[in-house]
């Protein structure tokens, strides 16, 4: 298809398709003159997953970029690759590399619930930040919670990789990363829904007529 055709099955302008082409997160079209060129539904399906992880997911054009790069070339070590991924989604990482790493709030709960501790996996760095703020911000969260949340976002996690694909690096890769970067939106609104339905059956009563 022509470009224009792209633009008007997409929904993406042309300037943005061309920003997207430059930063390398958009593969080119099939040249096919000096000033045109083709694309296919493979360019369709990347616009989608770029605006997905761009708008939904929240992501800079730049860090999309890197986990499609990870989707793309996963390398030999699947576990690195999701970790790398990880470390591509928000929120980030803004302490020295090169500091010695220790997250007692994390280590304290993945150890009580029986998890690995790895000071290096990008998650551990961001379940200490979100409980420290928790914490600075006046709504400590108590183990008892903790312990809750861990029970029932393992079993996620369980579900999520019972169903992982059999086959080449590549399709498991993308199917932890995107998995993880799309689903975890999913699970946000699903949890804030449960609030809203539970609320209405235990505190609707309570609520003066109007």
């Amino acid at each position: 298809m022509r470009v224009s055709k792209l633009v008007e099955r997409s929904g993406v302008p042309l300037a943005t398709i061309k920003y997207y082409i430059r930063e390398g997160v958009l593969m080119p079209g099939e040249t096919t003159s000096a000033t045109q060129a083709t694309y296919g539904e493979h360019h369709l399906r990347r616009l989608a997953l770029i605006r997905a992880l761009t708008d939904i997911v929240g992501l800079s054009v730049q860090k999309t970029a890197e986990v499609i790069r990870l989707i793309e070339t996963p390398g030999d070590d699947l576990f690195l690759a999701l970790g790398a991924a990880i470390g591509a989604l928000p929120p980030y990482d803004d302490s020295d590399g090169d500091e010695q790493r220790d997250y007692p709030l994390a280590r304290a709960v993945l150890e009580r619930n029986g998890q690995v501790y790895d000071p290096d996996y990008p998650a551990v760095a961001q379940l200490e930040r979100a409980l420290t703020a928790a914490s600075a911000a006046g709504f400590p969260i108590d183990d008892d919670r903790l312990d809750h949340y861990a029970a029932h976002t393992r079993a996620i996690a369980y579900y999520d990789l019972d169903h992982a694909p059999e086959g080449p690096a590549r399709a498991t890769i993308e199917y932890a990363v995107l998995g993880t970067a799309l689903n975890e939106p999913v699970i946000a609104a699903l949890r804030r829904l449960a609030h809203q339905d539970l609320a209405l059956g235990r505190f609707s009563a309570n609520i003066p007529a109007s």
